[in-house]
């Protein structure tokens, strides 16, 4: 049984609680929402475990309190957000379905931010897939990512976005972004790439230099 049907099993389908890690109001940072305000449901475990993680600390999903479903929601309507960003850790690993019928009925967008390691579950309004070498997404994740976001580290990882790009559907926007702490030594590669390779945009991680959540 793999880590995704255990959690399946022990979730009831995604009534019981969730390993919440944080939550909370802000605006998105990256991406095609960026500047969007955002309400982000963060859960915790993560099986991929990428080297320049920058929420690292949400790995292990029993550092964090399991917390009812009902509760979460009832949270997330408390502010004047109208998206929420459901987010990780790694949230595939979870069966989200009622948790995003439950945000639905109250009339939120639901946006998803996932590697496609695992298959998905739930209904969304946006799906941002950010495929990783480690452990690249299942098949049925491709054509349901309305955004695909490669992270670029390295030159080698321009074949990579083009080797996810080409199992995207067509109306898939396409981001290139580099990695927090390689910005300075692959901003000029990424922007002449990009436009040389018009198709792809380019995503930063903004909400750090606005130094918010």
């Amino acid at each position: 049984m793999n880590l995704q049907q255990n959690n399946e099993d022990l979730l009831d389908g995604g009534r019981r609680p969730l390993p919440l890690v944080e939550d909370f109001y802000t605006i998105q940072g990256e991406g095609f929402h960026t500047g969007k305000p955002a309400y982000f449901i963060r859960l915790g475990g993560c099986d991929v475990g990428c080297r320049w993680c920058d929420a690292k600390m949400t790995w292990n999903p029993k550092l964090f309190p399991p917390t009812e479903v009902d509760t979460i929601v009832e949270r997330a309507c408390s502010y004047p957000a109208q998206a929420i960003v459901i987010t990780g850790g790694e949230p595939s690993l979870y069966p989200l379905d009622y948790l995003t019928d439950a945000l639905a009925k109250q009339g939120l967008q639901i946006f998803l931010e996932t590697s496609g390691a695992h298959e998905l579950s739930g209904h969304f309004d946006w799906i941002c897939l950010s495929p990783k070498k480690q452990q690249p997404p299942v098949p049925s994740v491709f054509p349901k990512a309305d955004e695909l976001k490669v992270i670029i580290e390295t030159p080698g990882d321009f074949a990579w976005a083009e080797e996810n790009a080409a199992k995207v559907g067509e109306r898939c926007r396409l981001y290139l972004q580099p990695e927090w702490s390689r910005y300075d030594g692959m901003i000029e590669a990424i922007v002449e790439y990009a436009k040389g390779n018009p198709q792809w945009n380019i995503s930063v991680q903004t909400h750090k230099y606005m130094r918010i959540p």
